[in-house]
């Protein structure tokens, strides 16, 4: 077929010039790919409809990858003004079936494809101009602002693959073929399954800021494991292997699925894989447009929970012990098989990168050293949950892109799909999902007595979440009421009707509750996922961990519980989700109250915050914004501070002064009042701060 997709750029070299026109034309590939990948949709009506119930409409797909562009920007401050403020917000986030992810299709007034397609056109437009005039300096670090521009076309390579899979789950009526996304036209029958052994060793994962290709912040860090002697699948279970298990019954014997596969077969009701058609008792295949008869040597896509459950059956009718591999043993698997790490390794070795096909191909057609498909075909489902590396650290441009997902729910895929580009083809990329989903995946086994134990919880990995979580929910120090309480009794105290609430910059999450005790609904908004996620967390669980540091690597283990915060019966009057405070959906409405929490001094607009908040209220609505005035330009343009500096006549400008001058057409002032809190950083170093509280009656 011919080829589509372009390998990605090293971060390093010597001529500026040259490595500007090399982002370009990757950035420039990826997005036309992204774009083609679209072609498959029938006609514009199939942008709206759902592969899937858990899914927006593809539309939503179609702008979400330009509008992360965008987004990135402007929080890192590489742009100052927005292309289409409303395409921003509403294609922002929604891809992962979490509980702040909102799938409500009330809330969204999707926009035409053809607005849809000349926002993007302005999209590359921009990204195009940045790349050849911004500030750039060999190598690149993601430090710098070109790695922004990387981030986001690794980000669309990442939707390339998961829109073709959702293209996939799609009725037919609503596809075509597409000349450019040609399938594998071989078969054979399966080949015979062997066990291959790899030698006890000692494995290293994770990589350094050194190295040379784009990374995601869960990439960096190092992890050592010592692995034993165990044995490999020579190739991926094939969909004739697996056939045997369907044929047996697999799918309605409780013995082979565990709790969470039992509840995913009650959901979906499913007798067979995602891409197997039953008609007249014969199994036909989904292709990407066509259904056609069984690749019998084609590799089986399943979900994670369908391995589990094939394993437990082989192991049962073997009486052998076969599991998941672990993300240890892979790498094991793959020093076996001598692998170089791109650009050394050739894309024509693997079904990678849309080389050969665009589906997958036969399991004995690419080897490894005797082991067929380490890489490409299709992804391989991992026992081992996502977790960070020692030295995990977020980056600050996209810190929601690992966090959420070391969760113990979410499993790693490995060694790529047909599909797969960019950083996805890469050997240190660490992708996850959760176990139900469907993705470009399959499976091998190995044989192992090993079981996975390890058990991470995203806060014990997350320093400055645990800090808040100490700050939020952990002890009160010199005498100083919690600060979460002390701003929802302002709040109490001032509201004329207690209906609903927003509690805007909610961290995570103790003042919304507080809030339930006085509104019937309360929405806790914040722009850190890392943050809404303890909140819904403690709704969801009933309980969140954290750590409190007490003096350099030693931490005090804590844990709260809902039922100990007194919060059970509220927990129903409560919801969390992400947002952006200066580019909020329009459904975040009809408040009577708006809190902003320590929130306008961080924004990177305030002013425009201030002037669309008053929309947010009802008449009569109370908005109270609470702040220390700690002004930073890593937060905020200098330029767009609201106070903390002198004018032109050499006047001091002072934020609550202000606030007055910006609110007064559509507020009343209230009251204001000094608030103090203590963060602990230590156990003998304390912040102390001292917050102004200023509230408004909405005219």
């Amino acid at each position: 077929m011919s080829k589509l997709s372009l390998y990605p750029i090293t971060l390093d070299g010597t001529d500026i010039q040259k490595k500007r026109q090399e982002i370009k034309e990757y950035f420039n590939n990826t997005f036309d790919l992204y774009e083609k990948v679209f072609e498959v949709l029938k006609d514009d009506s199939a942008f709206y409809k759902k592969s899937e119930l858990t899914r927006h409409p593809m539309i939503f797909y179609f702008g979400h990858t330009a509008t992360f562009f965008i987004n990135k920007l402007i929080n890192t401050k590489i742009i100052s003004e927005r292309i289409n403020p409303d395409f921003e917000s509403i294609f922002a986030v929604g891809v992962d079936e979490m509980s702040w992810d909102d799938m409500d299709s009330s809330h969204y007034a999707w926009p035409k494809v053809k607005d849809v397609r000349e926002y993007r056109n302005k999209v590359r437009e921009l990204i195009n101009n940045l790349i050849m005039n911004m500030p750039l300096s060999l190598p690149i670090t993601d430090e710098s602002a070109m790695w922004i521009i990387l981030m986001g076309c690794e980000h669309e390579r990442i939707h390339i693959e998961t829109s073709l899979v959702l293209h996939r789950q799609m009725p037919l009526e609503f596809v075509k073929s597409v000349a450019e996304f040609s399938r594998c036209r071989h078969d054979s029958n399966p080949p015979q399954n062997k066990l291959v052994d790899i030698k006890a060793q000692n494995i290293k994962l994770g990589k350094t800021s050194e190295h040379n290709l784009y990374g995601w912040d869960n990439e960096y860090g190092d992890y050592k494991e010592k692995i034993d002697d165990f044995k490999v699948a020579k190739y991926l279970v094939s969909n004739g292997e697996y056939m045997s298990f369907v044929q047996d019954g697999g799918y309605l014997k409780k013995e082979y699925w565990d709790d969470e596969g039992l509840e995913y077969l009650k959901n979906s009701k499913a007798k067979h894989p995602e891409f197997w058609v039953l008609q007249n008792g014969v199994y036909l295949y989904r292709s990407l447009s066509e259904v056609i008869d069984m690749p019998m040597s084609w590799p089986a896509e399943v979900n994670a929970l369908e391995a589990e459950a094939f394993c437990r059956y082989k192991s049962k009718k073997d009486g052998v012990n076969y599991i998941l591999p672990s993300e240890a043993e892979y790498r094991a698997i793959y020093e076996y098989a001598n692998l170089e790490d791109i650009p050394d390794l050739h894309e024509s070795r693997a079904n990678i990168n849309f080389y050969h096909y665009a589906s997958s191909s036969p399991v004995d057609e690419f080897s490894f050293n005797g082991i067929y498909d380490v890489i490409g075909n299709v992804w391989q489902w991992s026992r081992t949950a996502i977790f960070g590396f020692k030295g995990f650290k977020v980056h600050e441009a996209y810190d929601d892109f690992s966090t959420p997902t070391f969760d113990n729910k979410h499993a790693l895929i490995l060694g790529s799909s047909w599909a797969s580009s960019g950083n996805l083809i890469m050997k240190h990329s660490r992708y996850a999902f959760r176990k139900h989903f469907t993705q470009f995946a399959g499976f091998r086994y190995v044989v192992s007595d090993v079981k996975e134990s390890k058990e991470t919880d995203i806060y014990e990995s997350d320093e400055l979440v645990s800090q808040y979580c100490e700050f939020q929910y952990g002890d009160t120090h010199f005498g100083v009421q919690n600060f979460a309480i002390s701003c929802a009794e302002l709040a109490s105290k001032f509201a004329i009707n207690t209906k609903k609430a927003l509690d805007l910059g909610c961290a995570t999450g103790r003042a919304t509750y507080e809030l339930a005790k006085t509104f019937d609904e309360v929405e806790g908004v914040d722009f850190s996922v890392r943050f809404v996620g303890v909140g819904a967390k403690l709704k969801e669980l009933g309980k969140i961990n954290f750590h409190s540091v007490e003096e350099g690597e030693i931490v005090t283990k804590k844990s709260v519980t809902i039922q100990e915060l007194g919060y059970e019966k509220l927990k129903d009057k409560v919801s969390f989700w992400q947002g952006d405070a200066c580019n909020l959906k329009p459904n975040f409405n009809s408040y009577d109250l708006v809190i902003a929490t320590n929130l306008i001094d961080r924004l990177y607009d305030p002013m425009l915050f201030l002037k669309t908040v008053a929309q947010r209220l009802n008449k009569d609505g109370i908005l109270i914004i609470t702040s220390p005035y700690t002004w930073q330009e890593s937060s905020t343009k200098k330029e767009l501070w609201l106070g903390g500096y002198k004018d032109e006549n050499g006047n001091d400008i002072k934020t609550i002064d202000s606030l007055k001058k910006v609110l007064e057409k559509e507020f009343e002032a209230l009251h204001v009042e000094d608030i103090e809190f203590v963060i602990k950083e230590t156990a003998r170093k304390y912040q102390h701060t001292i917050s102004q509280a200023s509230v408004w009656r909405k005219k």
